[in-house]
Protein backbone atom coordinates (compact mmCIF):
# COMPACT_ATOMS: atom_id res chain seq x y z
CA UNK A 1 0.00 0.00 0.00
CA UNK A 2 3.05 2.42 1.17
CA UNK A 3 4.23 1.84 -2.68
CA UNK A 4 1.32 3.42 -4.03
CA UNK A 5 2.47 6.93 -2.75
CA UNK A 6 6.10 6.67 -2.13
CA UNK A 7 9.02 6.76 -5.16
CA UNK A 8 13.03 5.74 -3.93
CA UNK A 9 15.59 7.21 -6.38
CA UNK A 10 16.87 4.26 -7.91
CA UNK A 11 20.62 5.29 -6.64
CA UNK A 12 19.45 5.25 -3.07
CA UNK A 13 17.18 2.09 -3.56
CA UNK A 14 20.63 -0.01 -4.87
CA UNK A 15 22.39 1.30 -2.07
CA UNK A 16 19.42 0.28 0.61
CA UNK A 17 19.24 -3.20 -0.92
CA UNK A 18 22.98 -4.02 -1.26
CA UNK A 19 23.25 -2.75 2.95
CA UNK A 20 25.52 0.25 1.65
CA UNK A 21 25.61 3.49 3.22
CA UNK A 22 22.47 6.20 3.13
CA UNK A 23 22.05 9.71 4.37
CA UNK A 24 18.83 11.70 4.07
CA UNK A 25 18.64 15.69 3.79
CA UNK A 26 15.69 17.47 4.62
CA UNK A 27 14.14 20.18 1.87
CA UNK A 28 12.73 22.94 4.42
CA UNK A 29 16.40 24.16 3.57
CA UNK A 30 15.66 24.59 -0.20
CA UNK A 31 12.54 25.97 -0.20
CA UNK A 32 12.45 28.47 2.94
CA UNK A 33 16.24 28.33 4.24
CA UNK A 34 17.66 30.89 1.52
CA UNK A 35 17.29 32.79 -1.50
CA UNK A 36 17.19 30.99 -4.68
CA UNK A 37 19.74 30.59 -6.18
CA UNK A 38 21.74 30.04 -3.27
CA UNK A 39 19.36 27.28 -1.68
CA UNK A 40 19.93 25.29 -4.90
CA UNK A 41 24.14 25.51 -4.54
CA UNK A 42 23.99 24.83 -0.96
CA UNK A 43 21.50 21.99 -1.60
CA UNK A 44 23.50 19.92 -4.14
CA UNK A 45 26.66 21.22 -2.59
CA UNK A 46 25.57 19.20 0.77
CA UNK A 47 24.47 16.63 -1.59
CA UNK A 48 28.13 16.49 -2.78
CA UNK A 49 29.37 16.47 0.37
CA UNK A 50 27.62 12.84 1.58
CA UNK A 51 29.04 11.23 -1.99
CA UNK A 52 32.59 12.77 -1.62
CA UNK A 53 32.38 10.98 2.02
CA UNK A 54 31.68 7.68 0.77
CA UNK A 55 27.59 7.89 1.27
CA UNK A 56 24.48 8.06 -1.23
CA UNK A 57 22.44 11.61 -0.58
CA UNK A 58 18.64 10.87 -0.07
CA UNK A 59 17.07 14.53 -0.35
CA UNK A 60 13.62 13.90 0.63
CA UNK A 61 10.26 16.21 -0.55
CA UNK A 62 6.66 15.85 -1.79
CA UNK A 63 6.77 16.19 -5.72
CA UNK A 64 3.56 16.57 -7.30
CA UNK A 65 1.95 14.76 -4.69
CA UNK A 66 4.76 11.85 -4.69
CA UNK A 67 6.62 10.85 -1.61
CA UNK A 68 10.50 11.12 -2.63
CA UNK A 69 13.54 9.71 -0.81
CA UNK A 70 15.94 10.95 -3.42
CA UNK A 71 15.47 13.76 -5.60
CA UNK A 72 17.51 14.39 -9.19
CA UNK A 73 18.93 17.57 -9.54
CA UNK A 74 15.99 18.96 -11.66
CA UNK A 75 13.48 18.69 -8.80
CA UNK A 76 15.60 20.14 -6.09
CA UNK A 77 15.76 23.21 -8.59
CA UNK A 78 12.07 23.11 -8.92
CA UNK A 79 12.03 23.31 -5.26
CA UNK A 80 14.43 26.27 -4.86
CA UNK A 81 13.02 28.57 -7.82
CA UNK A 82 9.38 28.04 -6.33
CA UNK A 83 10.67 29.08 -2.68
CA UNK A 84 8.18 29.75 0.53
CA UNK A 85 4.98 29.20 -2.33
CA UNK A 86 5.85 25.13 -1.60
CA UNK A 87 3.76 24.10 1.33
CA UNK A 88 6.15 23.80 4.60
CA UNK A 89 5.15 19.88 5.51
CA UNK A 90 5.54 18.62 8.79
CA UNK A 91 3.64 15.34 10.06
CA UNK A 92 0.33 16.73 9.90
CA UNK A 93 0.60 18.10 6.69
CA UNK A 94 1.95 14.80 4.86
CA UNK A 95 -1.65 13.66 3.62
CA UNK A 96 -2.73 16.93 2.71
CA UNK A 97 0.15 17.38 0.52
CA UNK A 98 -0.25 13.60 -1.16
CA UNK A 99 -4.21 14.09 -1.09
CA UNK A 100 -3.88 17.63 -3.49
CA UNK A 101 -1.13 16.21 -5.58
CA UNK A 102 1.21 19.56 -4.48
CA UNK A 103 4.86 19.96 -3.50
CA UNK A 104 5.98 19.74 -0.04
CA UNK A 105 9.23 20.52 1.47
CA UNK A 106 9.99 18.06 4.56
CA UNK A 107 11.05 19.65 8.00
CA UNK A 108 13.25 17.55 10.13
CA UNK A 109 9.55 15.12 11.07
CA UNK A 110 8.67 14.97 7.98
CA UNK A 111 11.95 14.18 6.59
CA UNK A 112 12.32 11.27 9.43
CA UNK A 113 8.74 9.77 8.45
CA UNK A 114 9.87 9.09 4.99
CA UNK A 115 13.22 8.20 5.37
CA UNK A 116 12.31 5.54 8.54
CA UNK A 117 9.43 4.59 5.63
CA UNK A 118 12.25 4.00 3.33
CA UNK A 119 14.69 2.29 5.48
CA UNK A 120 16.56 5.02 5.92
CA UNK A 121 18.84 5.18 9.09
CA UNK A 122 20.72 8.35 9.64
CA UNK A 123 20.09 12.06 8.45
CA UNK A 124 22.00 15.23 8.49
CA UNK A 125 20.73 18.30 8.85
CA UNK A 126 21.32 22.05 10.20
CA UNK A 127 19.57 22.08 13.85
CA UNK A 128 16.38 20.66 15.10
CA UNK A 129 13.37 22.74 16.09
CA UNK A 130 12.51 22.67 19.69
CA UNK A 131 10.73 24.51 22.82
CA UNK A 132 10.03 27.68 21.57
CA UNK A 133 10.97 30.35 24.15
CA UNK A 134 7.87 31.35 26.44
CA UNK A 135 6.49 27.95 25.28
CA UNK A 136 5.28 27.69 29.08
CA UNK A 137 2.32 30.34 28.12
CA UNK A 138 2.18 28.99 24.00
CA UNK A 139 2.90 25.55 24.39
CA UNK A 140 4.78 26.27 21.19
CA UNK A 141 6.83 22.92 20.67
CA UNK A 142 7.89 21.80 17.38
CA UNK A 143 6.63 18.03 16.21
CA UNK A 144 10.59 17.42 15.51
CA UNK A 145 10.65 16.15 19.17
CA UNK A 146 7.93 14.36 19.55
CA UNK A 147 9.08 12.95 15.68
CA UNK A 148 12.26 11.82 17.72
CA UNK A 149 10.21 10.42 20.28
CA UNK A 150 8.53 7.96 18.18
CA UNK A 151 10.44 7.26 14.90
CA UNK A 152 13.83 5.10 14.56
CA UNK A 153 16.48 7.45 12.15
CA UNK A 154 19.19 9.19 14.03
CA UNK A 155 19.75 12.93 13.41
CA UNK A 156 22.69 14.22 12.91
CA UNK A 157 22.81 18.43 13.88
CA UNK A 158 24.33 20.88 15.15
CA UNK A 159 22.32 21.19 18.32
CA UNK A 160 19.26 22.58 18.31
CA UNK A 161 18.07 26.45 16.68
CA UNK A 162 19.59 28.53 19.20
CA UNK A 163 16.46 30.61 18.99
CA UNK A 164 14.94 28.25 20.68
CA UNK A 165 15.10 27.17 24.77
CA UNK A 166 17.88 24.76 24.83
CA UNK A 167 16.79 23.67 28.50
CA UNK A 168 13.51 23.18 27.98
CA UNK A 169 14.04 21.17 24.48
CA UNK A 170 16.79 18.89 26.35
CA UNK A 171 14.14 18.72 29.35
CA UNK A 172 11.94 17.54 26.35
CA UNK A 173 13.78 14.98 24.79
CA UNK A 174 14.38 13.42 28.08
CA UNK A 175 10.98 12.95 29.13
CA UNK A 176 10.32 10.72 25.53
CA UNK A 177 13.58 8.93 26.20
CA UNK A 178 15.68 10.30 23.02
CA UNK A 179 19.67 10.49 23.88
CA UNK A 180 21.51 12.88 23.23
CA UNK A 181 25.11 12.36 22.32
CA UNK A 182 27.86 14.55 22.17
CA UNK A 183 29.75 13.88 19.24
CA UNK A 184 33.57 14.92 20.86
CA UNK A 185 31.38 17.22 23.15
CA UNK A 186 29.92 17.24 26.81
CA UNK A 187 28.41 20.64 25.60
CA UNK A 188 25.17 20.77 23.62
CA UNK A 189 26.22 23.02 20.43
CA UNK A 190 23.66 26.42 20.21
CA UNK A 191 23.99 25.85 16.53
CA UNK A 192 25.93 29.14 15.72
CA UNK A 193 28.25 28.49 18.39
CA UNK A 194 29.68 25.53 19.74
CA UNK A 195 28.77 25.21 22.90
CA UNK A 196 25.93 26.43 25.88
CA UNK A 197 25.25 25.86 29.02
CA UNK A 198 23.97 22.38 28.90
CA UNK A 199 25.22 19.46 28.93
CA UNK A 200 24.50 16.41 26.47
CA UNK A 201 23.73 12.44 28.01
CA UNK A 202 26.73 11.07 26.30
CA UNK A 203 29.92 12.17 24.67
CA UNK A 204 31.00 9.78 22.07
CA UNK A 205 33.94 10.41 20.10
CA UNK A 206 33.93 8.67 16.78
CA UNK A 207 31.74 7.74 14.41
CA UNK A 208 32.07 3.94 15.11
CA UNK A 209 30.97 4.56 18.58
CA UNK A 210 28.24 6.45 17.61
CA UNK A 211 26.83 3.37 15.40
CA UNK A 212 27.48 1.03 17.99
CA UNK A 213 24.94 2.70 20.01
CA UNK A 214 22.46 3.07 17.08
CA UNK A 215 22.72 -0.37 16.27
CA UNK A 216 22.55 -1.75 19.95
CA UNK A 217 19.84 0.88 20.19
CA UNK A 218 17.97 -1.14 17.35
CA UNK A 219 18.38 -4.53 18.04
CA UNK A 220 16.96 -3.91 21.49
CA UNK A 221 13.98 -2.89 19.86
CA UNK A 222 14.18 0.76 21.52
CA UNK A 223 11.97 2.83 19.30
CA UNK A 224 12.48 6.18 18.47
CA UNK A 225 15.48 8.59 17.30
CA UNK A 226 18.30 9.99 18.62
CA UNK A 227 20.15 13.04 18.47
CA UNK A 228 23.84 13.53 17.40
CA UNK A 229 25.18 17.06 18.55
CA UNK A 230 27.56 17.99 15.98
CA UNK A 231 29.35 21.61 16.89
CA UNK A 232 29.97 23.69 14.32
CA UNK A 233 33.73 24.05 12.90
CA UNK A 234 35.68 26.35 15.33
CA UNK A 235 36.34 29.00 11.93
CA UNK A 236 33.02 29.10 11.43
CA UNK A 237 31.31 30.00 14.76
CA UNK A 238 30.02 33.37 15.69
CA UNK A 239 30.56 35.36 18.61
CA UNK A 240 28.13 34.43 21.16
CA UNK A 241 27.38 38.29 22.15
CA UNK A 242 26.50 39.32 18.50
CA UNK A 243 24.99 36.24 17.72
CA UNK A 244 22.52 36.40 21.41
CA UNK A 245 21.86 40.44 20.77
CA UNK A 246 20.67 39.16 16.77
CA UNK A 247 18.11 36.89 18.60
CA UNK A 248 16.83 38.77 21.42
CA UNK A 249 15.87 41.73 18.60
CA UNK A 250 14.29 38.77 16.25
CA UNK A 251 12.24 37.29 18.94
CA UNK A 252 11.12 40.95 20.10
CA UNK A 253 10.24 41.72 16.55
CA UNK A 254 8.18 38.49 15.91
CA UNK A 255 6.55 39.03 19.20
CA UNK A 256 5.70 42.77 18.44
CA UNK A 257 4.52 41.67 14.61
CA UNK A 258 2.33 38.56 16.13
CA UNK A 259 5.09 35.74 14.54
CA UNK A 260 4.23 32.48 15.57
CA UNK A 261 3.74 28.69 15.29
CA UNK A 262 5.34 27.17 11.90
CA UNK A 263 5.97 30.81 10.60
CA UNK A 264 8.08 31.74 13.61
CA UNK A 265 11.16 29.68 12.60
CA UNK A 266 11.98 30.97 9.05
CA UNK A 267 10.67 34.85 9.99
CA UNK A 268 13.44 34.15 12.90
CA UNK A 269 16.38 32.48 11.15
CA UNK A 270 15.60 35.35 8.37
CA UNK A 271 16.20 38.19 10.18
CA UNK A 272 18.88 37.01 12.38
CA UNK A 273 20.83 36.64 8.88
CA UNK A 274 19.65 40.32 8.32
CA UNK A 275 21.39 41.52 12.06
CA UNK A 276 24.23 39.93 11.35
CA UNK A 277 24.89 41.36 7.84
CA UNK A 278 24.58 37.72 6.41
CA UNK A 279 26.73 35.72 8.35
CA UNK A 280 23.97 33.52 10.17
CA UNK A 281 23.71 31.84 6.52
CA UNK A 282 27.34 31.31 5.81
CA UNK A 283 27.57 29.53 9.46
CA UNK A 284 24.74 27.60 8.66
CA UNK A 285 25.74 26.53 5.21
CA UNK A 286 29.00 25.62 7.11
CA UNK A 287 27.38 23.48 9.88
CA UNK A 288 25.21 21.60 7.58
CA UNK A 289 28.23 20.35 5.48
CA UNK A 290 29.80 19.36 8.73
CA UNK A 291 26.97 17.70 9.83
CA UNK A 292 26.54 15.93 5.88
CA UNK A 293 30.26 14.68 6.31
CA UNK A 294 29.86 13.04 10.13
CA UNK A 295 26.76 11.62 9.10
CA UNK A 296 28.09 10.06 6.41
CA UNK A 297 30.61 8.71 8.50
CA UNK A 298 27.88 6.94 11.23
CA UNK A 299 26.36 5.53 8.18
CA UNK A 300 29.27 3.37 6.71
CA UNK A 301 30.04 2.67 10.27
CA UNK A 302 26.13 1.78 10.59
CA UNK A 303 26.29 -0.44 7.60
CA UNK A 304 30.00 -2.09 8.00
Amino acid sequence: MLNDFLDIHPEVRAALDNNQPVVALESTIISHGMPYPQNVETALKVSNTVREAGATPATIAIINGRLKVGLTPEEIELLGKAGQSVTKVSRRDIPFIVASGKHGATTVAATMILADMAGVRVFATGGIGGVHRGAETTFDVSADLQELAQTNVAVVCAGAKSILDLGLTLEYLETHGVPVIGYQTESLPAFYTQSSDFNVDYRLDSADEIAAVLKAKQQLGLKGGSVIANPIPTEYAMPKDVIDSAIEQALREADEQGIHGKASTPFLLARVCELTGGDSLSSNIQLVLNNARLASAIAIAYCA
